[in-house]
């Protein structure tokens, strides 16, 4: 087997069959197979996958166990030689696995290999960085990284088209799309499972690459990612999300006084957004910030 497929699904039963469509459709050239896990959905996922798709490895949790811990159950029965990891939002429009599998084969020591996300309008995607260390995390607070040339700083979340049309190796790539070795995989133990849901991605890169791997991001293959496909348009949960997931990042990482280095700047992050948005009228953005100066 070359590749295992693996999504996760939540109450997504559309979305997740277009999903396993496009895999179906454009992958050629591949021994793969697909595994989806389905977190307890009640939009009768399960029954569709089922019956549209008998040859997906279907597991059925009883209730939401959460990304990380969904993609653990899919890795443990994977039987490829690479594991992708795809989020049920997003589809491919090209034999994306066949591009991935022989870019990962000449790939030494690889970990992670992570393929242009596009937003259905076909524009790049923010979708990897570089680890949140203070200087990382003082930039992001400041807005430093959205600025031109905000790519030489190496910021948490990279935001320039330009890096997207190359290359590059990275820190961490989002668990929307991570083609990775499953030797890899299972050296590092897979997700943290104590996170629910926002930062497991950047917790397992810096794991995988403090063992020793790379984490490569290259644009040899294009991928749909619609984005918040289980989670809707309000962007409450992923604000509250990140800022819990990278507190959480410092406690198992960093040492008391970072910790505390870090709430500072988050907080401080968290009033001149609010005041930002309040000034452009965007009064339920600058809500979701004051919670998340309470959750620093």
């Amino acid at each position: 087997m070359d590749v295992s497929v693996i999504i996760v699904n939540y109450n997504t039963k559309k979305l997740t069959s277009d999903c396993i469509s496009s895999v179906l459709k454009f992958t050629k050239g591949v021994d793969f197979e697909v595994i989806v896990v389905d977190n307890a959905s009640g939009d009768g996922s399960q029954k569709a996958i089922k019956s549209k798709f008998p040859q997906v490895k279907l597991i059925g949790n009883k209730g939401n166990v959460g990304f990380g811990r969904a993609n653990n159950q899919g890795m443990k029965i994977a039987k490829g030689k690479y594991i992708f990891l795809l989020n049920s939002d997003a589809y491919l429009i090209e034999n994306s696995l066949k591009k991935l599998k022989d870019a990962a084969d000449k790939i030494e020591n690889l970990g992670v290999l992570a393929p242009s996300l596009l937003n259905e309008d076909r524009s790049f995607q923010q979708s990897v960085g570089f680890f949140p260390h203070l200087p990382q995390v003082l930039f992001w607070m400041s807005l430093l990284d959205d600025l031109p040339g905000g790519t030489i700083i190496k910021p948490y979340h990279v935001d320039h088209d330009s890096f997207y049309r190359k290359e590059h190796e990275i820190d961490w790539a989002t668990g929307a799309a991570m083609f990775v070795p499953a030797k890899a995989a299972r050296e590092v133990s897979g997700f943290d499972e104590k996170i629910f849901m926002y930062g497991e991605d950047v917790d397992w890169c810096f794991r995988i690459k403090k063992a020793g791997f790379k984490i490569i991001y290259s644009p040899v293959a294009k991928i749909i990612h619609i984005g918040r496909g289980s989670m809707g348009k309000i962007s409450k949960g992923a604000i509250l999300g990140e800022y819990q997931g990278i507190k959480y990042f410092y406690q198992k990482h960093k040492g008391a006084l970072s910790l505390q280095i870090l709430r500072l700047l988050l907080k401080i992050g968290a009033l001149a957004r609010i005041a930002a948005f309040g000034i452009l009228g965007r009064k339920e953005t600058a809500k979701f910030y004051a919670e998340a100066f309470k959750v620093a």
